[in-house]
């Protein structure tokens, strides 16, 4: 039971990442120059999407390593709650 519920919470947690809309700053220097001179001319133009692809890149990997190791990951959050919960 409690297994399931934490599947919800992490497949939540990773589609609210996947469709909020969040303006970071993500850019080599080459691709903020070209976004800020495309800024200036067009506010809503090519620095939105390359940002958001950008940020989209970046987190392909970091899914598919938290995918691998899910349950080495889940072991070791249980490990640590369980540790913490002693020291209390």
């Amino acid at each position: 039971m409690v297994k399931k519920n934490l599947n919800k919470i992490f497949l939540l947690t990773v589609l609210f990442i996947l469709v909020s809309q969040i303006d970071l700053e993500a850019q080599c220097a080459m691709c903020k120059q070209a976004a800020e001179s495309s800024l200036k001319s067009n506010p809503n133009n090519m620095a939105r999407g390359l940002n958001s692809g950008i940020l989209y890149l970046m987190a392909v990997p970091y899914l598919a390593l938290a995918f691998i190791f899910r349950k080495q990951i889940f072991q070791l959050w249980k490990m640590a709650t369980a540790n913490f919960l002693k020291r209390k």
